[in-house]
């Protein structure tokens, strides 16, 4: 059996989770977070815990059926608690975990440059377009 350092053992680990090979568990983590429901989620749930309903009507757009399978998905991730409380109705509250909260502070750069940058990708959109038609 071979020895390995700590810091052997590092570098081993930190290969085996390369995103750019096809093997790599990375790509499912990456499929999720870069999807356009679970960055909004993510960034709304950043001020603190939400109800559903209110998820649902400040995420313009979202259907109810993508916001649950999002919220399901970032559960089973690890990213989002979800908290039951017995009452009339039944109350349920979403909440990042701390690992959530990490994502989230990158989902919210990720938002801020799509809406300060915006204007400039809509007119190399609008160029584009325009040579391809010539």
């Amino acid at each position: 059996m071979v020895t390995m350092t700590a810091g052997q053992r590092r570098s081993a680990e930190q290969a085996a989770y390369d995103a750019f090979l096809a093997t790599c568990p990375a790509r499912e983590v990456l499929g999720v977070i870069s999807d356009k429901w679970t960055g909004l989620v993510v960034v709304a749930l950043l001020p603190g815990p939400r109800r559903y309903s209110e998820l649902r009507r400040e995420i313009a757009g979202v259907s109810q059926k993508m916001l649950t399978q999002t919220l399901r998905s970032l559960e089973r991730d690890g990213m989002v608690t979800r908290t039951v409380t017995a009452g009339v109705p039944v109350r349920v509250d979403y909440e990042l975990t701390p690992l959530g909260e990490r994502l989230g502070g990158v989902l919210r750069a990720v938002k801020a440059f799509a809406e300060a940058n915006i204007a400039e990708i809509t007119a190399a959109r609008a160029a584009y377009d325009a040579r391809a038609d010539d």
